[in-house]
C-alpha cells in the first residue's frame, strides 16, 4: 500500500531513499532530539533511518508508516503511525518537524492527517500518542487536536540524562467522529 495524505499546506508522501538528507538537516540539530532517546544524528544514523523506514513498508503484515513532510516541495518534517495492536486496533502517532517550521500549525495539521489515516484507512478503534512532560509544543498539538489526557507515565524512556516520564494522551475513534474537526 503506498500512501500519500494531502492537507492544507502540506502533502504527506512515503519516506523515499534520497530524503536522508532532509532528515538529517532536522535529526542532527540537538534542539530536535532533546527529549528523545536518538541523536542528534550522524549522517549514518539518519541514512539508516530512512532505510529502516522503507524496509518497514515490505513487512506483511505492514504496522509502520512514515511519512515525508511536503510543504512547497520542501521535506520539512516526518510523521509517524504504527499499528501497536492488531487484535485490538490500536495505534500510536508521532511527528517530527524542522526547527524553521516550529509554532506554525504543521505539527497539529500532519497529526490531524494521521488521525484520519488511522481511522479512516487503516480501521482503528484507538490512537495514543506520547510526549515528554517538558515538551509543552507537543502537548499542545495533542490537546489541539483533541486527544484525552490519560496521564503520565513514570520513568518509561532512557534518555541520556537520565530517565524520563511521558504523557500519554489518546483519542477513540467515535470521539474522533464526533469532533467534527475534518
Amino acid at each position: 500500500m503506498i500512501c500519500n495524505l494531502k492537507g492544507k499546506r502540506v502533502i504527506l508522501r512515503e519516506i523515499e531513499e534520497k530524503d536522508w538528507i532532509d532528515v538529517h538537516r532536522y535529526a542532527s540539530q540537538p534542539i530536535v532530539c532533546q527529549y528523545q532517546p536518538w541523536g542528534p544524528n550522524s549522517e549514518e544514523e539518519s541514512q539508516d533511518f530512512v532505510k529502516q523506514v522503507i524496509l518497514d513498508t515490505k513487512k506483511n503484515p505492514r504496522s509502520r508508516f512514515v511519512f515525508a513532510i511536503i510543504e512547497k516541495e520542501m521535506l520539512i518534517g516526518a510523521g509517524e503511525i504504527n499499528i501497536r495492536n492488531f487484535t485490538n486496533r490500536e495505534g500510536e502517532i508521532g511527528y517530527i518537524v524542522n526547527p524553521e517550521y516550529w509554532g506554525k500549525g504543521y505539527a497539529t495539521e500532519v497529526s490531524k492527517l494521521l488521525l484520519e489515516f488511522g481511522f479512516e484507512t487503516l480501521n482503528l478503534h484507538r490512537i495514543f500518542a506520547t510526549c515528554d512532560p517538558r515538551n509543552v509544543g507537543s502537548y499542545k498539538v495533542l490537546e489541539k487536536i483533541r486527544m484525552n489526557k490519560e496521564g503520565r507515565i513514570r520513568e518509561d524512556l532512557l534518555l541520556k540524562d537520565g530517565w524520563r516520564d511521558s504523557l500519554l494522551y489518546s483519542i477513540l475513534e467515535q470521539e474522533w467522529i464526533s469532533t467534527n474537526l475534518y
